[in-house]
């Protein structure tokens, strides 16, 4: 099983257990940042945007933008985007619908989505902090791909690692992808003794003593 696929078989609670154990608390994108289907989870190297509102922009510029916006999501990706706006709907159906044929592994917008019932019939995995109508048509564009963003003041790398579940989005430093991958097996595993041995009746301070996990 390749690196990515067992990554998505581990949690996020582990793994930023493992990452704050290495060093690396920044590493939680915010908690307002919620999933549409919690059931769904992805892991997928980051694939940065970034943009802004602009008023001035015409409906067929900011279209033609927001295409080419999809055009460059490389597949098998996270696209993680910087919307720098709380207005409008930074994801819709049909532009969902074309990142899943791309191969996008799933989207996360420090903005907006709309459509959201059509895009939960899709399946394909969006993370926004909230819902609208109101779309990007004639309001805003996208300036930059692959370069730093910025969410809830962490950083967020082009190249580095992505991991969602529903109880919340974790990154990691691509250098660091399989350490912490493999840390975090362990980690899974010491904690399924620790649960076997409280289930046959060890007091739970005495398994973390033994194990020393909790």
């Amino acid at each position: 099983m390749n690196l990515p696929s067992r990554l998505e078989q581990c949690y996020t609670g582990a793994v930023f257990d493992v990452l704050r154990d290495m060093g690396r608390r920044q590493c939680i994108l915010p908690h307002n940042l919620r999933p549409l289907d919690p059931a769904r989870k992805f892991a997928g190297k980051v694939f940065t945007v970034s943009g802004r509102p602009d008023p001035s922009i015409s409906a067929h510029d900011s279209l033609l933008q927001w295409t080419g916006l999809l055009s460059k999501a490389p597949p098998a990706s996270v696209v993680v985007c910087q919307p720098n706006d709380s207005t409008m709907a930074h994801m819709g159906e049909l532009s969902a619908e074309t990142m899943q044929f791309k191969g996008v592994k799933g989207y996360i917008v420090d903005g907006g989505c709309r459509d959201t019932e059509a895009i939960l019939r899709l399946g394909f995995p969006v993370w926004c902090r909230y819902f609208t109508p109101v779309d990007v048509v004639g309001g805003w564009k996208p300036e930059s791909f692959g370069e730093p963003v910025t969410i809830g003041g962490v950083e967020v790398r082009s190249g580095d690692w992505a991991f969602a579940d529903r109880d919340g989005i974790v990154l990691i430093p691509d250098r660091e992808l399989e350490e912490v991958v493999a840390r975090t097996e362990r980690v899974m595993r010491t904690e399924n003794l620790v649960r076997k041995a409280i289930l046959r009746g060890v007091d739970p301070q005495a398994a973390y003593l033994e194990y020393g996990k909790f």
